[in-house]
């Protein structure tokens, strides 16, 4: 038996429970990884509250986490029993301290990585990875504006930013949430609880505005980025954490500039594991180089999930958050 957060229906974090459960073994091109820290993310709050809908249910939750080895499958011959490794995709059921899923959304971690910081950032590193990488391949010279550029993606955005000598506009909620991003590599931060975001881009590109917005945050903030934006520039919205983008009229992207729009996600870019694996390399090389730190700046146990959950949706933490088994 091992215990796991479930969820038999969505709603606020009381509908998470923790419980025994019997993992299920690995079958044909399967691991099972016995976590040693599990990853935190906006996305794990769509899914108990039914925006993404679970396969069913009850359903275990956490996409994140990294641990070691526990058992093989059939056919699985690039990992085996005792291999530390990571993951960021696959069933939900991170949540736990044993969880089975395809040996091809599992990476072996490089020596020089502990399990605290994969599992804090290989779905973030991952995903600002394909951000910068490939979905807007970013060369150095560009202004971009970066939603929530304290959080635990925004952190390894700012980084990585500063090491492709792109200038990085963060926007954020506080003077503490700003010395962060700047620390991290922000080359200009915007409070928007005080600020007009737009006209400080305004101001700060001299009227050029930004080659790119990437935006985490979703419907309260879709206008405001896409006039941020420079003519035939693009606009990367890539979550919803104050609920999805609706209703939008096309033509909005030809009156403000014969614009661009792009709703990427992590399984669209790391689809087969040869990508999965080149991207993990990029994220790994660059947090062995140094040029990208982790910054863990909360840790729950496992059955604190609920509580490390409205922390996040309250724009309570910084950094990375882990969950412990």
């Amino acid at each position: 038996m091992a215990k796991r957060i479930q969820f038999a229906k969505t709603g606020g974090p009381e509908v998470l429970e923790l419980v025994d459960v019997e993992p299920k073994a690995p079958g044909a091109g399967e691991v099972q990884v016995r976590n040693q820290a599990v990853g935190l993310n906006f996305i794990d709050i769509y899914f108990r509250t039914g925006l993404y809908p679970a396969p069913s249910m009850p359903s275990g939750l956490g996409t994140e986490g990294a641990g070691v080895v526990e058992s093989v499958g059939e056919g699985v011959t690039h990992l085996k029993v005792g291999d530390r490794v990571g993951y960021a995709q696959g069933p939900l059921g991170a949540y736990a301290e044993l969880h089975t899923l395809p040996a091809a959304k599992v990476a072996v971690l490089p020596d020089g990585i502990d399990c605290d910081t994969a599992a804090a950032s290989m779905l973030k590193g991952l995903t600002v990875q394909y951000l910068m990488r490939q979905t807007y391949e970013l060369k150095g010279g560009e202004t971009i504006l970066w939603h929530a550029a304290a959080g635990g993606v925004g952190s390894i955005a700012c980084q990585w930013a500063r090491a492709l000598g792109v200038k990085l506009i963060g926007t954020v909620s506080s003077p503490e949430k700003a010395e962060l991003a700047k620390q991290n590599g922000a080359w200009a931060t915007i409070d928007y609880t005080k600020e007009d975001v737009v006209e400080r881009v305004k101001e700060l590109t001299n009227g050029e505005m930004c080659d790119v917005v990437y935006d985490s945050v979703g419907k309260d903030t879709w206008e405001t980025s896409l006039d941020c934006l420079k003519p035939r520039a693009l606009m990367v919205s890539f979550g919803n954490a104050s609920g999805a983008v609706e209703g939008v009229n096309i033509g909005i992207l030809n009156q403000k500039g014969s614009l661009f729009v792009t709703r990427p996600s992590l399984n669209g870019y790391a689809d087969t594991r040869e990508r999965f694996e080149a991207m993990c390399n990029d994220l790994f090389g660059m947090l062995e180089s140094g040029k990208i730190k982790i910054d863990i700046a909360q840790r729950f146990a496992l059955e604190e999930a609920g509580k490390a959950q409205q922390a996040l949706a309250s724009r309570q933490t910084t950094g990375s958050t882990i969950l412990l088994p």
